[in-house]
């Protein structure tokens, strides 16, 4: 008995000890680190030193610093940073560049400097030095928009350019800024801090390679039209925008047989293409289509050229280049011809057909449409011979099936090739597995064009206004859409991008508040108070 107690006393004691040593972790540690001081001090006028550094109480990283940090006016080169990848009690700047005279510098490390244990971060820490006797302390502020989209790019890079006797407007492809912030990933608005007084151009930038210089394939941009003179009280709300590329055509090549590609990058609406040369086919006949998907021009010709190489001449506009072509051998393509549309058919689509090879000519008379109940039915057939789509148009009824047959000769391709017999079929659903959405603007200037989009601000329908009346969305798939109206000021049925060069904003565009719900069978009714409705995208 003596032995049991003995076990049972042995056995309380470890547990007891075993509970005593298990650790709780503690309260998770939500505490921003602290600065402690820096040296040379924030706010150092009269500074000449080539390393600062800035000590906290705790040990801290930096994460992310090379889109959150900010230095304003830019550094060339930048500063040396650390720690990157270790912890310490102090953040270590090197001075790398020669400081102008008499200026006042900003490092702003935005979100970038957190605690080593939970990543905590000392939110926007703004290390202010004048090489001068003074920190300048003048300002300006105001929002950042996109032109397009209801929701605006994050890190959007805001840039003072001064106005001197060097500047010219070609600045922001050349040179750094003379001041830059940037709204960071959370933020449409922006302030530029310790500012000189002077003359400035304000300019908006998407920087996707953060070189603070304007590359247009690759940057979005917005500006202020005037002049910013500082000191101001005023807001700049700028809308930043992707310009129309200037147009420029790439080198051609060889795709197929009697088949070029001809790349290019902007508007392509008056450009003009002249293949000349010695010993080329005197009755040489050819014809131009796009690619679908890329901004591709295939050029097809006809006879087979025998020469080695040619030359190309491209005009369009302003803009006139000569490039040389060297053809090579290849097999041609063969006939092959689609349908665009399979299954069911909406009653906003037109059934067409595309072919890899340029379409020639339609025989009507060998092509057939009949319903579900066998009964002939009424078409008509047009030709886009830049798409190289054949649309055939009939009326279409709801919960109806349609058979569609082309026999042989139906169709002859650019290369005389002709189709084997084609037999598609479709069908329609009944109204009531649609939506009708009537849109009622007030205060509207015509022409306007009404865009329902998804949530990404894809376009899926279309509707243009030239006159007062109800706006009718009908029989439109179900779904969650958003509405856009554009100021189509120039009447040319399409959304315009703006021109920094040409100093042309993108023309304005309103954004409904309001999700609008299409449900099948509903008819949803939205009022657009155009004047009351704030013309800028909402915040993100």
């Amino acid at each position: 008995m003596k032995n049991l107690i003995f076990s049972f006393i042995t056995i309380a004691l470890i547990v007891s000890c075993a509970n005593r040593g298990t650790p709780t972790g503690g309260p998770k540690d939500e505490m921003a680190p602290e600065v402690l001081r820096a040296e040379p001090e924030n706010f150092t006028t009269n500074f000449d030193a080539k390393e600062i550094r800035i000590y906290f109480n705790e040990y801290v990283k930096l994460n992310n610093l090379q889109k959150q940090l900010i230095v304003s006016p830019p550094m060339d080169p930048e500063p040396t940073i650390t720690p990157m990848g270790t912890a310490n009690k102090y953040v270590k700047i090197i001075i790398n560049d020669t400081l102008e005279q008499n200026t006042t510098y900003a490092i702003n490390f935005g979100q970038s400097i957190v605690d080593n244990n939970e990543s905590n971060p000392y939110p926007f820490y703004k290390y202010v030095f004048s090489t001068g006797s003074y920190i300048d302390s003048l300002k300006i502020s105001g929002s950042i928009a996109s032109a397009d989209t209801r929701t605006t790019d994050q890190f959007v890079s805001v840039m003072l350019y001064e106005i001197d006797s060097t500047f010219n407007d070609s600045i922001i492809y050349k040179e750094r800024p003379r001041y830059i912030t940037n709204t960071l990933d959370s933020l449409t608005t922006y302030t530029l801090e310790n500012l000189k007084e002077g003359k400035y151009l304000l300019v908006a930038m998407k920087d996707k390679n953060s070189n603070y210089k304007y590359e247009q394939r690759s940057d979005k941009i917005g500006f202020y039209e005037g002049v910013v003179n500082v000191p101001s009280d005023s807001i700049y709300n700028i809308k930043i925008f992707k310009e129309v590329l200037d147009f420029e055509v790439s080198k051609p090549f060889q795709v197929a047989g009697q088949k070029i590609g001809i790349p290019y990058q902007g508007d392509r609406k008056n450009l003009k293409i002249e293949l000349f040369g010695d010993s080329l086919p005197n009755n040489l006949e050819t014809r131009i289509t796009k690619d679908q998907k890329t901004d591709t021009l295939y050029y097809w010709y006809r006879p087979k050229i025998e020469v080695d190489s040619a030359k190309f001449r491209f005009e369009n506009l302003a803009y006139v280049d000569t490039l040389k072509y060297r053809f090579r051998d290849m097999p041609r393509d063969s006939l092959d011809i689609k349908a665009i549309y399979t299954g069911s058919l909406d009653f906003d689509k037109v059934f067409s057909l595309e072919s890899n090879i340029p379409f020639e000519t339609i025989d009507e008379r060998l092509i057939t449409v009949i319903d579900k109940d066998s009964l002939p039915v009424t078409f008509t057939t047009s030709l886009d011979t830049l798409n190289n789509h054949v649309l055939l148009k009939f009326e279409l009824k709801e919960e109806d099936s349609y058979s569609i047959q082309a026999l042989p000769q139906a169709f002859t391709s650019f290369f005389e090739e002709v189709n084997d017999t084609l037999n598609y079929t479709i069908r329609t659903k009944a109204y009531s597995d649609y939506s009708n959405v009537r849109v009622i603007l007030n205060n509207a200037v015509y022409p306007m064009i009404l865009q329902l989009t998804d949530k990404t601000d894809n376009v899926k329908y279309e509707r243009i206004a030239t006159t007062a009346g109800p706006v009718d969305f009908d029989l439109i798939t179900p779904g969650v859409y958003y509405l856009r109206v554009i100021y189509d000021t120039n009447g040319n049925g399409e959304w315009d991008s703006g021109n920094y060069l040409e100093k042309q904003q993108p023309e304005r565009i309103s954004f409904y508040p309001k999700e609008i719900e299409a449900r099948a069978g509903w008819d949803v009714v939205e009022e657009f108070n155009l004047l009351q409705t704030n013309l800028d995208p909402p915040e993100n």
